[in-house]
């Protein structure tokens, strides 16, 4: 019997966690698959090998393995794999199918637009864009920014710059320093991120701080849980199950 087992980042935010229960509860309604369990990397439960045990009690036979994460950086690359490994030992007879995260794709830049458009403001000459992530030592994380960067481009945006929260270069602040000196009248800071916590009232504090001349920084919201990120949840799923056998296991870049 089929499973799937949706494996969110985990929040010391109660509301975080909350949001993103909701959001694969809703995808759980349209996935046909008989059995359907949540877990987080960190941070909240039930862990991943308690997702996993979960779906073998209620009778799995194969899992698919979804991250509901947004880039493919360390938790995509080693901390999950670790776990899958882990768990073809303690479960032979299961076979393990790893799925893609959201990864770089036109309906999330589609939201990243909708994030700009809705504050507003008429995006004009005199706007620029700062894209906001989390941040990672991995590399592939500014090679995939670099490519987001240029599709929001592609959208009509004069100019999109990338920065990062933690872990990467340029930093936020660094960020803001490059886009202030640019001497744009409007800045929307877009945060690519799932949902508001921690990282986003720090951002909120910090633009505050930074309001204060003859430029406006506008914070947009997060990407959210968005209809479209349901799509591409799903999507991801039906190409894992069209999967042969040598993809088992392995990450698709």
């Amino acid at each position: 019997m089929d499973a799937v087992l949706y494996i969110g980042h985990g929040s010391r935010v109660k509301a975080g966690i909350d949001q993103a229960k909701r959001f694969i509860s809703s995808c759980m309604e349209t996935c046909r698959m008989p059995i359907q369990e949540i877990c987080f990397l960190e941070l909240a439960e039930p862990d991943i090998p308690e997702g996993i045990r979960r779906c073998v009690q209620r009778g799995a036979s194969r899992i698919i393995i979804q991250p509901v994460l947004l880039l493919a950086a360390g938790h995509i690359k080693k901390d999950i794999p670790a776990e899958i490994e882990k768990a073809a030992k303690d479960y032979p007879d299961i076979t393990f199918i790893y799925s893609h995260p959201f990864g770089v794709h036109d309906m999330i830049i589609d939201i990243l637009i909708e994030r700009i458009q809705e504050q507003g403001d008429a995006f004009s000459d005199d706007a620029f864009v700062l894209l906001v992530g989390r941040g990672s030592s991995d590399p592939c994380i500014k090679t995939d920014f670099q490519q987001i960067k240029q599709m929001v481009e592609g959208r009509g945006i004069t100019r999109a710059f990338p920065c990062y929260l933690a872990a990467a270069d340029p930093s936020f602040e660094e960020g803001l320093d490059f886009a202030q000196a640019t001497g744009y009248k409007k800045i929307f800071v877009v945060p690519y991120l799932l949902f508001t916590g921690i990282l986003m009232k720090e951002m909120e504090q910090t633009i505050r701080e930074r309001n204060q001349g003859n430029q406006s920084f506008i914070l947009c919201q997060s990407l959210g849980y968005h209809a479209k990120l349901k799509k591409l949840l799903s999507r991801r799923i039906e190409e894992s199950i069209r999967s042969n056998d040598d993809e088992q296991l392995s990450y698709h870049a």
